[in-house]
C-alpha cells in the first residue's frame, strides 16, 4: 500500500523527490479527480487509485497529491469527472483515461486503442499512460550551446525517423531511425557544413492516427509538449527516451551543431468534438481550445480539427513552461513554431494587434539566448510574414520562396520581386529597424516539393495519400523541363541539376539565414508526391545510396556552404550590425543588365546582375543571373584589381562549376558569357 498526503500546487505536472512525488494538475471546473498507477505500459487495468479530495487535494483550480515512495518509471494516469455542457464547450469524459498534460514521457502499449478514447464507455484496458520521470538524473558532463548567430547559421530541416531509416543507412537495424541512428551520421552533417539541425516534431505523437494504412509521419498532432516521441529511441525501456535524446543533444553540441525543434504549440492529436479525449479535452476543454460562437465546435485554424487556445492564461503558461523544460532539462538551442500565427488570436479566434503569447516568448529571459523562429502564417488566411509581433523572432519567408522559384521558371514581371529577396527582403522588413536575418530564407521545407522534385514535376502527384490528389499545394511555381517526372534524356537531366545548382546557389549567397530540406543536397526525390505526411516508407526516406550518384551536387553543396560568407550577395562586416537599410547602403550596391549600369526592370526583363563590395576591404563580388532560356553576354564592371576571378558558374561540370581555391583560377576582364538559365559569381 502507498502511504499519500495533500500534495501542493508549487508546480504543475510531477515533482519527483527521494522520498516520493508530487502530482498537480489543473482542473478548473473538476468536481472529481482520480490518480491511477499502472504495473506496465499493456496493463488493462490499474494497480492502483488514489481519489483526490475536493477539501485536502485541491487548492483553487488546481488538484495535487504527494505519493510516497514512487519510483522513477512509474506509469500514472488521470480520470476526472466535471459537468457534460457542450453547449458551454464543458465535455467531461469521466470513464476516460488522460494523459498528464505536463506528463515527461508517454507509453503507449501494445494494446492501445484510439477509437476506444472516442466511443462510449471506459478506455482504461487500452489507454496511454503518463510517466514519472526523475529528470535530473542525467549527466550532461561539460555540454555547451554553440550558440552560432543567425548570420553565420545554416540550418538544416530533417525527419529524425526518415534521415536513418532507410536500410542504406548502414546502421544496425535497432538503431535506424532513431535519436541514436542519427548521433552515427553526424560526421556527414558536420562534413556538409551545417551549423543547426531543425527537427520536424519529437513530442510524443500517435503514429497510428490514420487508418487505411497510412500513419501520422510528420508528427504535427502532438499529445504532449513536453514527452520526447518514444518510437524515435532505440532504448525501449520505459526511460529510455529521454536520456537518448539527450545524448543526441549532446553529441551534436560536441560537433559544434545547434538542435532547433519544429514546435506544435496550434493544435493537438485530440481533433474536433468527434476527436478522441486523450488529455487537455478531459481537464477543460473550453480552456485549452478555441471554440465556436455556440461553444459546440472546435474552431480549426490549423488545418487539424482543433485549436489550442494559446491566448488564455493557462494555455500560454502551459507553452512557456514547455520551452523551459526543452531549455533547461533538454539543453535545445532553438524553436521553429508551427503556424505561428495561432498565437496572435484571441480566445474567440480575432487577431490581436500586440498578443501577450508571442510578446511572452519574446521577452522571457530563460529563452533570450536561443533562437526563435516563426512560421509566421496559420490555415485560417493569417498571413504575418513581415509584421508578427515581437522584435526577437525570425520568420520563414514564404515570400523568398515563392519568387526566387517563379524567377528561376522563368515567369515575367518577376526581377523587382526576386532583387527583394536577394538583399534580405528590404520591401517585407524595411519599414522595422531590424537585423538582416529577420528572414528565414528557403526554396523547399518539409511541406511541398523537394528540390529535385520542383525541376521534375509541373503538378503534384499524392495519389497515394488517399485523398484524390487533393491535399497538398497546388501552386507550387515548379516546372519538369520538359518530362514529367523521371527521364533518361539527358540534356534534361543536366538542366535540371543546373536549376538545382541555381537555387541552392541563390539561398546560400542571399541576405538572410538560409534553410536546406533533408536531402537536396544528393537530389532526394518523393516522386513528386508534395505532401508525405502519411508515408512513412522508403520513398520518402533519405536514401544513402543516392550520395554515391549524386557526388557533383553534393559537392557543390559542400563548397557553397563552406565559402558562404565569401560569396554572400551583401556582405556583413561583423556580427552585431545594423539594421537592414544601413547594411544594403553600406554594400554600396549596383545593379547591372547585359550592359553596366543598366538593368531591365521591365515585365519581360529575365536577368539582372548585382555588384557590392564588403565594406571593410576591397573585396567586391559581382553576380549575374540568367534566368533566360538563351545565353546573354554580360558586360563587366571594372574590377578593383583590373579583372574578376570567376568562382561559381552552375552551367558548368564538376571541378569548374565551383572555384575558389587552388592554382588554376580562371580570370575574365571584359564580358563573360553566361548560359541560358545558370548564374555565374565573381569575385574582384
Amino acid at each position: 500500500m502507498y502511504r499519500f498526503s495533500q500534495g501542493v500546487p508549487d508546480k504543475l505536472g510531477v515533482t519527483f523527490t527521494q522520498a516520493g512525488a508530487n502530482f498537480c494538475v489543473y482542473a478548473r471546473l473538476a468536481e472529481s479527480v482520480e490518480l491511477l498507477f499502472f504495473d506496465h505500459k499493456d496493463a488493462q487495468q490499474a494497480n492502483h487509485i488514489f481519489t483526490l479530495s475536493d477539501m485536502d487535494n485541491r487548492t483553487a483550480y488546481y488538484w495535487h497529491i504527494f505519493v510516497e515512495g514512487v519510483k522513477a518509471g512509474q506509469l500514472y494516469a488521470f480520470r476526472v469527472n466535471g459537468p457534460y455542457r457542450p453547449h458551454e464547450g464543458l465535455a467531461f469524459s469521466p470513464d476516460k483515461l488522460l494523459l498528464d498534460p505536463y506528463g515527461l514521457l508517454v507509453e503507449r502499449g501494445d494494446n492501445f486503442c484510439r477509437e476506444a478514447a472516442i466511443q462510449d464507455g471506459s478506455n482504461i484496458d487500452s489507454c496511454l499512460k503518463s510517466v514519472v520521470v526523475d529528470i535530473d538524473d542525467y549527466d550532461w558532463g561539460d555540454d555547451q550551446h554553440p550558440r552560432h548567430p543567425f548570420a553565420t547559421s545554416v540550418i538544416y530541416e530533417m525527419h529524425v525517423g526518415g534521415f536513418t531509416r532507410h536500410p542504406s543507412s548502414g546502421i544496425s537495424a535497432e538503431k535506424r531511425g532513431t535519436y541514436a541512428g542519427l548521433v552515427e551520421k553526424i560526421p556527414y552533417l558536420k562534413e556538409l557544413g551545417i551549423t543547426a539541425v531543425e527537427l520536424m516534431p519529437v513530442h510524443q505523437f500517435d503514429p497510428t492516427e490514420h487508418h487505411d494504412g497510412l500513419v501520422n509521419y510528420w508528427g504535427y498532432s502532438p499529445l504532449s509538449l513536453f514527452s520526447t516521441h518514444r518510437e524515435y529511441s532505440s532504448d525501449q525501456s520505459v526511460l529510455g527516451p529521454i536520456n537518448e535524446f539527450r545524448d543526441m543533444v549532446k553529441a551534436l553540441h560536441a560537433a559544434d551543431i545547434e538542435v532547433i525543434l519544429d514546435v506544435v504549440y496550434n493544435h493537438t492529436a485530440e481533433g474536433d468534438e468527434n476527436g478522441p479525449t486523450l488529455s487537455f479535452r478531459g481537464f477543460d476543454s473550453s480552456v485549452y481550445y478555441i471554440l465556436s460562437e455556440d461553444r459546440r465546435h472546435y474552431m480549426n485554424f490549423s488545418g487539424c480539427g482543433n485549436t489550442l487556445n494559446g491566448t488564455h492564461s493557462v494555455v500560454r503558461r502551459m507553452i512557456i513552461d514547455s520551452l523551459h523544460f526543452w531549455v533547461e532539462k533538454m539543453h535545445v538551442d532553438g524553436f521553429r513554431f508551427d503556424l505561428a500565427s495561432i498565437l496572435s488570436r484571441d480566445e474567440l479566434g480575432r487577431p490581436m494587434i500586440s498578443p501577450p503569447t508571442l510578446w511572452s516568448i519574446d521577452t522571457d529571459p530563460i529563452l533570450s539566448p536561443v533562437k526563435l523562429i516563426a512560421e509566421a502564417w496559420d490555415a485560417g488566411g493569417l498571413y504575418q510574414v513581415g509584421s508578427l509581433a515581437g522584435q526577437r523572432w525570425r520568420e520563414w519567408n514564404g515570400h523568398f520562396r515563392d519568387d526566387v522559384r517563379r524567377f528561376i521558371r522563368g515567369e515575367p514581371g518577376v526581377v523587382g520581386k526576386f532583387v527583394a529577396r536577394l538583399i534580405g527582403s528590404p520591401d517585407v522588413y524595411g519599414d522595422h529597424n531590424l537585423e538582416p536575418e529577420k528572414s528565414v530564407n528557403f526554396i523547399t521545407c518539409h511541406d511541398g516539393f523537394t528540390l529535385h522534385d520542383l525541376v521534375s514535376y509541373n503538378d503534384k502527384h499524392n495519389h497515394a495519400n488517399g485523398e484524390q490528389n487533393r491535399d497538398g499545394c497546388s501552386d507550387n511555381y515548379s516546372w519538369n523541363h520538359g518530362v514529367e517526372g523521371p527521364t533518361d534524356d539527358a540534356q534534361i537531366k543536366q538542366l535540371r541539376l543546373q536549376q538545382i545548382k541555381n537555387f541552392l546557389a541563390i539561398n546560400l549567397i542571399s541576405l538572410g539565414t538560409p534553410m536546406i530540406l533533408m536531402g537536396d543536397e544528393i537530389a532526394r526525390s518523393q516522386q513528386g508526391n508534395n505532401n508525405g505526411y502519411c508515408q512513412d516508407n522508403a520513398d520518402f526516406w533519405f536514401n544513402w545510396d543516392d550520395i554515391a550518384n549524386n557526388q557533383e551536387l553534393l559537392h557543390f553543396t559542400k563548397q557553397l556552404i563552406k565559402h558562404r560568407t565569401t560569396l554572400e550577395a551583401v556582405h556583413l562586416s561583423d556580427a552585431r550590425r545594423d539594421s537592414l537599410h544601413d547594411i544594403i547602403e553600406q554594400a554600396g550596391i549596383r545593379w547591372h543588365g547585359v550592359k553596366v549600369n543598366q538593368p531591365d526592370w521591365g515585365e519581360h526583363s529575365h536577368a539582372i546582375a548585382m555588384e557590392s563590395k564588403q565594406p571593410t576591404s576591397e573585396h567586391v563580388t559581382y553576380v549575374a543571373f540568367n534566368a533566360y532560356w538563351q545565353d546573354l553576354t554580360f558586360e563587366l564592371p571594372a574590377a578593383p584589381s583590373g579583372k574578376w576571378q570567376r568562382v561559381v558558374d552552375t552551367s558548368l561540370q564538376q571541378g569548374e562549376d565551383f572555384y575558389l581555391q587552388g592554382d588554376k583560377k580562371y580570370f575574365v576582364c571584359k564580358d563573360y558569357l553566361v548560359s541560358a538559365r545558370s548564374l555565374v559569381i565573381l569575385i574582384g
